[in-house]
């Protein structure tokens, strides 16, 4: 049952901070498309860890990445208000870039099957 009800909290918070990053942070560094992928609420409802992606080039990267984290605060308090927990978490914001890394293993994997045609022939 506990198990049941972290998945839920963690899916009502990762919906909630996807519609806060897109409808609610005003921040001009704020350039790349960005998504929620995982949330990790801890049991005691003390932190929750939200991984996010972003799309765009290195620097619009680090740009947003500090934009979201100077926003934890505000996160925090609109999560305060839009869902009813024991606690307000603690919200730490990491990179996740696990998008990236699948993408460059398939282009990887494609070059392989590339040059294995061509010894073949």
């Amino acid at each position: 049952m506990a198990k049941y009800r972290a998945g839920r909290i963690n899916e009502e918070v990762k919906k909630e901070v996807s519609n806060i990053i897109q409808y609610d942070i005003r921040d001009p560094r704020m350039g790349a498309m960005v998504s929620v992928t995982k949330v990790d609420v801890t049991k005691d409802l003390r932190y929750a860890k939200i991984y996010v992606s972003i799309f765009g080039d290195e620097e619009t990267k680090i740009n947003t990445l500090s934009a979201l984290k100077h926003s934890a605060g505000f996160i925090r308090r609109e999560i305060g208000h839009r869902i009813n927990l024991r606690y307000t978490p603690e919200i730490i914001i990491k990179l996740d870039d696990t998008i990236e890394h699948g993408m460059h293993i398939d282009k990887l994997l494609a070059d392989l099957k590339e040059k294995d045609s061509h010894d073949n022939e």
